[in-house]
């Protein structure tokens, strides 16, 4: 696996990191890749979920990261907030040239969300040959890291803005084995005679990194969830998720979504997008509903796209990929999860996007 640097390490980068109680919000002794074997041996993995919890159950923690992808992404390991001295750091391990694995608050861009629900981080921008003092410069990661109020789920995020390709990185998100006052924590999943129907709302926010093209950048917005708990009759859960009045910001918070949809509608002279809220903000992002998108165990998978309508009444789809969730609380309160959508951007000619974003949301 290759991943072609964009900018060679003498160029200087940026710096940053989250907020917290000091402990690992991502130890799971119990968690290894959530894989069987199909008869001609290749590994398979249960519905599309990510590897994580061998074997979840709604009374246990559950964790799920990325698997490594031939794009660079899953390799990042070992997720940690460190604050137990107030230092508000992120750490994370197996990330090449981003210094001492660990990332400091940023300046940039210090938090995403509509609310600012979630912390950004950065790696320093040089490192120190121990061996002879020479300042070395090193490449530019972020991470973004999400703790639920009431402590009961988490996700972090981080990519780099250093290679032609979407380069290293991961995403990890879960439901703790305890919440931030020390309770247990667990999933009852309603039962219900009849309607059913739950709304979930929050905060979402996400990396934008290419393939084709470095950089990176930043995107936010809202997202909503709908549970039907008593639909379909199999036992299983409907799901949709939607997130909308997205944004995008260029790694230095400069808001670029205008000019991200006026090369959107000009992709094409013949016809006028017009479902995109005035170029104002990105296409919104809905799920395709399925009979197995969720389990008993309050884990969710689906896939999830956006599209365009142009003038003269035709639909083009703009991003397409897959979002993962968990469900938690003893009714069923919140909700957190991970989506990774690709896309080309209109932009620049051959250059794909990838944009990975996290959410918790919370049951009205």
């Amino acid at each position: 696996m290759i991943h072609r640097v964009v900018f060679p390490l003498a160029i200087a980068l940026a710096v940053s990191a989250c907020s917290g109680d000091g402990t690992n919000p991502f130890d799971d002794d119990t968690t290894t890749d959530d894989t069987t074997t199909d008869d001609d041996g290749t590994t398979i993995d249960d519905r599309g979920l990510p590897p994580g919890t061998t074997s979840p159950s709604p009374n246990t923690s559950i964790t799920r990261s990325e698997a490594e992808t031939e794009t660079g992404g899953g390799t990042a390991l070992n997720y940690e907030y460190r604050n137990d001295s107030g230092q508000d750091e992120f750490y994370v391990d197996n990330l090449p040239f981003d210094a001492d694995n660990v990332y400091s608050r940023g300046t940039a861009v210090s938090s995403l969300g509509t609310a600012g629900s979630y912390a950004v981080y950065e790696s320093a921008p040089t490192t120190t040959d121990p061996s002879t003092g020479t300042t070395v410069s090193t490449m530019t990661y972020r991470a973004i890291y999400g703790k639920s109020t009431s402590g009961q789920t988490q996700f972090a995020i981080v990519r780099s803005a250093s290679y032609s390709d979407y380069g290293f990185g991961g995403f990890i998100y879960k439901r703790n084995a305890t919440d931030s006052n020390g309770d247990a924590v667990s999933l009852v999943v309603p039962t219900c005679s009849g309607e059913c129907t739950a709304q979930y709302t929050g905060d979402y926010a996400g990396i934008r990194v290419f393939s084709g093209s470095g950089g990176l950048e930043y995107t936010q917005g809202d997202a909503e969830m709908y549970i039907d708990f008593e639909d379909f009759n199999d036992g299983q859960s409907g799901v949709a998720l939607y997130v909308y009045n997205r944004r995008i910001y260029d790694i230095s918070g400069n808001d670029v979504t205008a000019a991200y949809m006026t090369a959107l509608e000009a992709v094409d002279d013949s016809t006028t997008i017009t479902n995109t809220g005035g170029g104002a903000y990105m296409p919104a992002l809905r799920s395709v509903i399925s009979p197995d998108n969720a389990d008993a165990n309050g884990e969710i998978v689906g896939s999830i796209l956006s599209d365009v309508r142009n003038s003269d009444g035709t639909v083009t789809e703009l991003e397409s990929g897959n979002y993962y969730a968990i469900l938690s609380g003893q009714n069923a309160e919140e909700v957190v999860g991970v989506l990774v959508v690709e896309s080309e951007d209109p932009r620049i000619d051959g250059v794909t996007a990838q944009e990975t974003g996290g959410f918790i949301l919370y049951r009205q």
